[in-house]
């Protein structure tokens, strides 16, 4: 059970039809990046008279704006409303090395290509991992209000109509296939920052306005527990910056963290230091300086720039549809245990939820019900819910106690368990593995529960 859960560590899935192999050492175009979609309407669905299906996308993000890009692709008249067209999440920022040839992104707007990370364990132990990556292969770092932009800029391009406004509410169908009325804020240049009360009428919603989302709060979708995730960006010298260049460091511990990690990912020009908890989220600020002093002189003398914090959902909300309304991101929970990885989730559910409606629609001409967005989410769920189960499972084992990890710690200097890893997490499928070396992981793994057990009893015996 250890090495099959290992198998799953850090977003890895089974690999589907539609994920077939890339070839990293160009950018595809898009044409050859964007699958053609199969159109499989209902017959019953009333056609769209006089125009295309009309969809709103609530949510610049990734999710938001992969989806805006797909639905105005697909013929549907698209429209994409975003407040902050400058936000900057408090976000790691790493992205898998498939998602650049999935999505087709630029090598630009990455600040960095990871190819090395420490794991440090509370008691300072440092793994370097990274040894069974190929010359090729690394993590990108983005800032995402560069990758957030880019994104919408693609939708843009596409056809989709970015609206810079803050979502309020909307008016439910007062009957089967009657439109939904949205009222936003608008906050165009003409308005002089002011804003302006405006409606839209759209034929289906897309939710991807993150944790806090209205959209969610609009169909009744229920609460989920959150992290804080709290990060600085801290501009260091040429010189320690070096250090960073293609370098990225996670602490574990309970003085960073009871049950997340602490983070130092490099950017462009300087590095993003953070951390995160759900259990003790009044404690952050000091969980913050905790991490900030586990890296010590590595970045003493910086500047801090940018302070940012955000909530981070933990698990999918009890609802993510009703009717024409989807969810999408972190809107519908998709942030795995554990990792904490949300940015290829968001995009692919966004596109994944954008694809449903394309071929439900028949490319914009039928009207769509809440049976063609379920096929989203079922394709979600058999595709990715047995990644976040067993993430789940992983952080209740090794992030419950100091000595827990230490154990995990120490199991991520064996090279197995660092190419596995690395392959589920960069290309998120699973790995094929060794049988021997599968029986040696469970075998090393019970061995350091059993130490790290050992080690707690000890470590409660001292503190009586």
């Amino acid at each position: 059970m250890a090495s099959i859960a290992l198998k799953t560590f850090i977003g890895l899935r089974q690999s589907s039809p539609e994920n077939n192999s890339i070839n990293f050492s160009k950018s595809l175009p898009t044409s050859q990046t964007h699958r053609r979609l199969r159109i499989n309407a209902s017959k019953s669905s009333p056609r769209v008279t006089g125009r295309n299906l009309r969809v709103a996308v609530v949510g610049g993000g990734p999710a938001g704006g992969a989806a805006a890009e797909t639905l105005a692709k697909g013929g549907i008249e698209t429209f994409l409303i975003e407040r902050k067209m400058d936000n900057c999440k408090p976000c790691g920022g790493a992205i898998p090395l498939c998602m650049v040839g999935e999505f087709d992104l630029p090598l630009d707007i990455i600040d960095r290509k990871v190819t090395k990370m420490k794991m440090i364990s509370p008691s300072n132990v440092a793994v370097d991992i990274g040894q069974t990556l190929k010359p090729h292969e690394y993590i990108g770092m983005v800032r995402r209000e560069v990758l957030d932009a880019y994104l919408r800029d693609r939708a843009a391009e596409a056809g989709a109509s970015v609206l810079n406004g803050l979502f309020l509410r909307m008016d439910m169908p007062k009957a089967p296939n009657s439109p939904y009325v949205l009222h936003y804020t608008s906050y165009d240049s003409k308005t002089n920052g002011a804003g302006e009360k405006c409606t839209l009428e759209v034929d289906a919603v897309i939710g991807a306005d993150g944790a806090n989302s209205r959209v969610a709060k609009s169909i009744n979708a229920g609460d989920y527990e959150y992290a804080i995730a709290f990060q600085e960006r801290i501009r260091i010298s040429d010189d320690k910056m070096k250090y960073y260049e293609n370098l990225a460091e996670m602490y574990v511990g309970d003085d960073v963290s009871p049950d997340f990690y602490g983070w130092v990912f490099p950017k462009c020009d300087h590095v993003a230091v953070g951390t995160g908890t759900v259990t003790h989220k009044a404690d952050i600020k000091k969980f913050q300086l905790a991490t900030r002093l586990r890296a010590d002189s590595k970045i003493t003398g910086g500047k801090i720039i940018r302070v940012e914090a955000h909530p981070i959902p933990e698990h999918p909300r009890p609802r993510r549809l009703q009717d024409r309304v989807a969810l999408v991101g972190d809107a519908a929970g998709y942030v795995t245990k554990c990792s904490g990885e949300g940015i290829y989730f968001a995009a692919k559910s966004g596109r994944m939820c954008a694809e449903a409606i394309v071929e439900g629609s028949e490319n914009g001409k039928r009207m769509v019900d809440e049976s063609d967005l379920r096929k989203y989410l079922e394709k979600w769920d058999k595709t990715y819910w047995p990644t976040y189960k067993v993430l789940d499972i992983l952080q209740k084992v090794f992030y419950r106690s100091n000595p827990a990890r230490e154990a995990f710690v120490e199991m991520c200097a064996d090279e197995y368990v660092q190419k596995m890893t690395f392959d589920s997490y960069l290309y998120k499928k699973v790995a094929p593995g060794n049988p021997i070396e599968d029986l040696k992981l469970a075998v090393n793994t019970i061995g350091s529960l059993v130490r790290a057990n050992a080690l707690r009893r000890e470590m409660d015996k001292l503190s009586v």
